[in-house]
């Protein structure tokens, strides 16, 4: 079990603290919908959550194939539903992988990316497709 604990700071601000690490963050409202856009907003934090769960479960899954995927990089872009209620519509996610596409654990690892956590969490509404560029 993980616990985070917020409190609203104010003019749609509010600061977050992870339990384990300590760690500790700031979110705002996005422009398009009354703030100043001066952190990442809660939906944004979706979509930081579908990069970053994406590459850790790459990664835990290339150790098994005794690959390093240090340099993989993705993009997530976040797009709105333009009908209400206010909603996330559609993530796209670019996956870098720093091996070629003919490397024996590159359908694995794709594989493993389709499962993370996150992605296999959000609701069917979201379209989430990944896709991979090879080295």
């Amino acid at each position: 079990m993980v616990e985070v604990s917020g409190r609203y700071q104010g003019n749609l601000h509010c600061s977050v603290r992870h339990g384990p690490s300590g760690s500790v963050l700031q979110t705002d409202a996005p422009r398009d919908n009354q703030g100043q856009g001066e952190a990442f907003s809660p939906t944004d934090l979706v979509a930081t959550a579908l990069g970053t769960c994406i590459a850790t479960t790459m990664a835990i899954a290339a150790r098994k194939h005794g690959v390093e995927l240090r340099g993989l990089t993705f993009s997530v872009r976040k797009e709105m539903a333009p009908d209400l209620p206010r909603r996330i519509g559609r993530l796209v996610t670019e996956v870098r992988v720093p091996l070629p596409a003919d490397h024996p654990a590159a359908q694995p690892l794709m594989g493993a990316a389709r499962a993370c956590p996150v992605h296999r969490s959000l609701h069917p509404d979201i379209d989430a497709p990944i896709t991979f560029q090879w080295a």
